[in-house]
């Protein structure tokens, strides 16, 4: 029974957002600690990209001195120079290969991923967060006079509460889970064509049926369960895999059973880092906790980080240039990990699924264009084509990254 508790919690981040949160929630992080009957300490680590959105490095250090100063809490930068350095540490200590330590540290939604396991195994770290930059943890929820009731969320605690006899725990989500824009059916674009689009860049995450649900039934909100929140109650998830996956930020890994925790992946460019490191979790014990992050996944709520809660969660429409760059970056993101995803779930009828997603490209990508007043959704379709083209490389890539991660965590632990 270990009496002391190393928590950390990881944000891999290309804007300057993450400054805020950590400003605005480590007091609530050290009273829920408070709340544990044990000591913790905890490390925040920061891996930032500079390329991401082109930031500036100063605007990552605007970190309060109360935070930096608190005994109970480290800040430890990833900056790209370190992970330099780890990278030929690493080569030089412990025989691996250049070409294979480039793929699994860096930068990137998988690679930063993994950097901050690598460096959270090497300082001991018990419990590890993931916390993306654009989520706070707070709950909305919907009453039955449509207002919306906002309640605190105990993410760190919870967390501890369930891990220590899990493998993983993953929360849920409220919020803008995903950056596809409201859009009426009908009006803006037929159902059809919008369906057919929706379904092509599906993942283990967005599915038509869910979408259109959504746009029906909240204005494209997702809104906070009260039952799961009063009653507390834990939920060992059963069949993780590509087409069953956990979300990659308010999911907590278990350091102390360190060989059960594969690495993260995506194709060069793409995202589905949490679908493929879910793919290895097959034999993991899952446990998801009754705490909700809500997802600001447009950036316009960031007063939430203030406490001031919005009463109402707007239609995000497509009419606005950012959405719709937002949305576009999204889908090509998605389309890039889609071949891989296809493949690892049915080699034997890769093929027929590769023809079946082209053909709704080909078809419904006129119509997206056509709504968002732009022809740049084209270069969806070529992104898939293209990684389509290459899915037997990822694969492999995949396969030899899990392969260099295993390697690394036995020579580290030795």
């Amino acid at each position: 029974m270990h009496n002391e508790i190393n928590f950390g919690i990881g944000f891999v981040t290309g804007r300057p957002n993450v400054c805020k949160i950590i400003n605005s929630y480590y007091k609530n992080i050290l009273k829920q600690g408070k709340e544990i009957n044990k000591k913790i300490k905890f490390t925040f680590y920061i891996l930032y990209d500079l390329q991401y959105q082109e930031a500036k490095r100063e605007e990552f250090y605007q970190i309060k001195p109360e935070v930096y100063n608190n005994k109970d809490i480290e800040i430890k930068y990833i900056t790209p120079e370190i992970i330099e350095q780890e990278k030929q540490e690493i080569i030089k200590k412990y025989n691996i290969k250049s070409v294979d330590i480039e793929l699994l540290l860096g930068h990137g939604h998988a690679k930063g991923r993994n950097t901050i396991m690598y460096f959270a195994l090497k300082q001991n770290i018990d419990y590890l967060l993931f916390w993306d930059d654009d989520e706070y943890p707070v709950a909305s929820i919907l009453q039955e006079n449509k207002k919306i009731k906002w309640e605190e969320q105990n993410n760190i605690s919870e967390h501890i509460k369930n891990i220590e006899n899990a493998d993983v725990t993953i929360g849920h989500h409220c919020g803008y889970i995903s950056p596809i824009p409201y859009v009426e059916l009908g009006k803006d674009i037929d159902e059809d064509s919008f369906r057919q689009y929706i379904e092509a860049i599906s993942n283990d995450i967005i599915s038509w049926e869910n979408i259109k649900n959504k746009i029906q039934d909240s204005n494209g909100v997702t809104f906070a369960n009260p039952d799961i929140i009063k009653n507390k109650k834990p939920e060992q998830l059963k069949n993780i895999g590509v087409r069953n996956s956990v979300a990659g930020s308010t999911l907590c890994l278990n350091l102390r059973k360190y060989t059960n925790i594969p690495a993260f992946y995506n194709p060069v460019g793409a995202r589905g880092e949490d679908t493929f490191f879910s793919a290895n979790l097959t034999q993991a014990k899952v446990i998801r906790v009754p705490i909700y992050h809500f997802h600001d996944g447009f950036l316009k709520y960031t007063t939430i980080m203030d406490g001031k809660y919005p009463e109402t969660l707007r239609k995000i429409k497509p009419e606005d240039k950012k959405i719709e760059y937002r949305f576009y970056q999204a889908s090509i993101g998605w389309m890039k990990y889609k071949p891989l995803l296809l493949y690892i779930e049915n080699k034997e009828k890769y093929k027929q699924k590769d023809k079946l997603v082209r053909d709704k490209l080909t078809y419904s990508i006129p119509k997206i264009n056509k709504l968002f007043k732009t022809d740049r959704f084209d270069d969806v379709l070529k992104a898939f084509n293209m990684w389509s083209s290459n899915v037997e490389e990822f694969y492999k890539d995949f396969i030899k990254t899990n392969k260099v991660w295993e390697e690394l965590k036995r020579k580290l632990k030795e």
